[in-house]
């Protein structure tokens, strides 16, 4: 059974920074990305960073150039380092996984105060 287990996420003010781990366990044939999305209160699911078994990393908008994503594929785990965090990065975070089959984290909340 593959379960995705988040850690990192917590507290922090305005202009602060967090770093986001996703490690899995159980066996994932041929991953093909790795990603990050968020879900603030009331709104939709959105995608934050993604990074793809090649290399190849997308950023949403609002988070480039202050989160970056990183994935080790020894390890199967993924990376968000989150810098000048902005109160309306507050939002669930949740863990992704792309293979033949999709999995999510159970999500870990981050609250950025102003």
């Amino acid at each position: 059974q593959v379960q995705l287990v988040e850690s990192g996420g917590g507290l922090v003010q305005s202009g602060g920074s967090l770093r986001l781990s996703c490690a899995t366990s159980g066996s994932i044939f041929s991953i093909y990305a790795m990603g990050w999305y968020r879900q603030a209160l009331g709104k939709q699911r959105e995608l934050v960073a993604a990074v793809t078994s090649g290399g190849r990393i997308s950023y949403a908008d609002s988070v480039k150039g202050r989160f970056t994503i990183s994935r080790d594929n020894a390890k199967n785990t993924v990376y968000l380092q989150m810098n000048s965090l902005k109160p309306e990065d507050t939002a669930v975070y949740y863990c992704n996984v792309r293979g033949p089959l999709t999995y999510w984290g159970q999500g870990t909340q981050v609250t950025v105060s102003s």
